[in-house]
């Protein structure tokens, strides 16, 4: 046992004691130390969670003081208490990573660009459609015709295009749906 493990022992013996001062003097001793331990041990967790932890750590140290045995040493109390926050705070953590994207910065695409794979899942969804809906679709969604120009070149009028246009959407709209779900 090294003298600064007795001085530990002794200035927690001297708080528990109500000895105001050697509780203070005990914290600023093993606050760095219990530092290292946390960063050791949650180097994962990035630094601003391993500060938490450490605050954690010595909460955990002023509410649970009176667990401590007098006579034992001190470190491997306070080594347990760190290690059990710092597992604790990877629990509360789960399965989420928190990556600073300022380290990501230079290598994230700059523009969002229209996604890639959107005109083949439209366009298998326009397949599911009948043949004369299918090219209403397109005529109107995708080319740009006026419901005018889409029911000439289908031989039905502008009203009846706009209602096989809404009947369309709508079944596209079913179709989606189904396949989100």
């Amino acid at each position: 046992m090294t003298h600064e493990t007795d001085d530990w022992g002794l200035l927690l013996r001297a708080a528990l004691d109500g000895d105001g001062r050697s509780y203070a003097q005990f914290l600023r001793v093993v606050t760095p130390v219990l530092r290292s331990v946390v960063r050791a041990r949650g180097a994962a967790l990035g630094e601003a969670a391993c500060e938490d932890v450490l605050q954690d750590v010595l909460l955990a140290v002023h509410l649970k003081r009176h667990t401590w045995q007098a006579g034992t040493p001190a470190r491997p109390w306070l080594y347990a208490i760190a290690r059990y926050k710092v597992i604790d705070a990877f629990r509360a953590r789960g399965r989420r990573v928190d990556l600073p994207i300022d380290d990501f910065a230079e290598v994230l695409p700059a523009d969002s660009g229209p996604d890639p794979t959107q005109a083949a899942d439209m366009e298998k969804m326009i397949m599911m459609l009948d043949p004369r809906a299918q090219r209403l679709v397109r005529q109107v969604g995708i080319e740009g015709d006026t419901m005018a120009e889409a029911g000439a070149k289908l031989d039905m009028t502008e009203g009846a295009a706009r209602v096989a246009l809404h009947r369309a959407f709508k079944q596209l709209a079913a179709l989606r749906k189904r396949h989100v779900e």
